[in-house]
């Protein structure tokens, strides 16, 4: 089966705050099995536009990537991020 992986590229704008959205989300990302391949490291923009915070997620299935993104959990961290940060998310299938 096809893994499901949550790409974003994130332009924050309140680092402080934004720790409330993240602490919410990573217990969303453990809840719903997936895991974290890059989040926040070190980043060079080799072509087009970018964002400097960039995050790969991994779930076991594209439905569960989606799932997690639709979830309660998930969606109630989201507001955290209203007004504080900048995202352009995509669910990809994988491989």
């Amino acid at each position: 089966m096809a893994k499901g992986y949550i790409v974003v590229r994130v332009s924050v704008l309140d680092p402080e705050a934004y720790k409330v959205y993240a602490a919410a989300a990573t217990a969303a990302i453990a809840q719903y099995g997936g895991k974290a391949l890059a989040r926040g490291g070190r980043c060079e923009i080799l072509e087009g536009e970018g964002r400097m915070r960039n995050v790969v997620l991994e779930f076991d299935s594209y439905d569960q990537a989606r799932t997690y993104y639709y979830s309660p959990e998930y969606q109630a961290a989201i507001k955290h991020r209203i007004g504080i940060a900048v995202a352009d998310m995509m669910l990809v299938e994988g491989a």
